[in-house]
């Protein structure tokens, strides 16, 4: 057993684009990486850099595609990206559903019609209520979102809608319930649920607290246990600083791997908090498999 525990890259399956950066029209309370409309520590990646990072993961086999920030939809040049990503594998784009144009969920429209691959959206809204919701993401940001859920509905996409857990459990089944209400009141036949627990970094551990001294990995604790599981086993992030891990750990300097994709082809120490959060629950920000999803 090794003296670090350690996640191989068995693949490099999944590829996300930090499109964004770390720049967002929100700020929620619980972001774990401080994204914000002034937090521009991370850039927007242009469409020639995403261009030629997906011709080197074409050729390193990687079979789908994530779009993330900050707030996506800020970088104008999305809309183009996915429609060249849509030609050689799915994607999915994770969004707060607050900045979206008819003229762009068109294009989309087409582009995903016109590809043998489907596009996923992915809304976060943390909670059925206005009362719920915008104390974490801001005011009137739930009408805001609930409007572009709404948007997806009409354009036939069928987004996941992702929460963070900042209820106790015991009141999960009674939110979910009502959460299921009010979007079906909003257009959403069959909506699909997706709660996230915490990650205690950034503004969340400002808002709460930090990781703990023994919210750690240790070697022990990974005999035996299924590494596919965790995201780095299989995924690694574009960023304008260069290719990181995770789309978690972009703020940690020990996180980044290298200027290219084949540069980032090597193992990683699970030393971080976060990686905790990860080996709890699972690569929690792939999208769920059908199983998973609450329906």
């Amino acid at each position: 057993m090794s003296a670090l525990p350690i996640a191989p890259l068995a693949s490099l399956d999944e590829l996300w684009f930090q499109v964004s950066g770390t720049l967002c029209n929100l700020k929620c309370e619980h972001c774990f990486i401080s994204c914000n409309p002034t937090n521009d520590s991370f850039g927007y990646l242009s469409y020639d850099h995403v261009m030629r990072m997906l011709e080197e993961s074409v050729e390193l086999g990687v079979k789908e595609y994530y779009f993330t920030g900050g707030e996506p939809f800020l970088n104008r040049e999305l809309v183009s990206m996915v429609e060249q990503v849509l030609q050689v594998g799915p994607a999915t784009i994770l969004t707060n559903g607050t900045v979206f144009k008819t003229d762009w969920l068109n294009r989309l429209q087409t582009a995903e019609q016109n590809s043998r691959y489907s596009l996923e959206f992915r809304v976060s809204i943390d909670g059925p209520t206005p009362e719920m919701n915008d104390p974490i993401r801001g005011k009137r940001t739930f009408e805001r979102a609930m409007k572009g859920v709404a948007m997806l509905c009409e354009f036939d996409f069928l987004p996941i809608i992702t929460m963070t857990r900042t209820w106790d459990e015991s009141r999960e089944e009674g939110i979910l319930d009502s959460f299921r209400s009010v979007l079906k009141e909003h257009g959403y036949a069959r909506p699909r649920l997706k709660v996230l627990p915490r990650l205690k970094l950034g503004e969340e551990a400002d808002r709460t607290e930090g990781y703990g001294q023994f919210e750690r990995i240790t070697p022990e604790m990974m005999e035996g246990f299924d590494v596919s599981q965790l995201l780095c086993n299989h995924s690694r992030v574009v960023t304008d600083r260069g290719i990181y891990v995770c789309p978690i750990l972009i703020e940690s300097d020990s996180a980044r791997l290298g200027e290219t994709l084949r540069d980032a082809q090597i193992d990683f120490p699970l030393l971080e908090g976060a990686c905790y959060t990860c080996y709890q629950y699972g690569s929690i920000c792939a999208n769920p498999s059908s199983k998973k999803v609450e329906a």
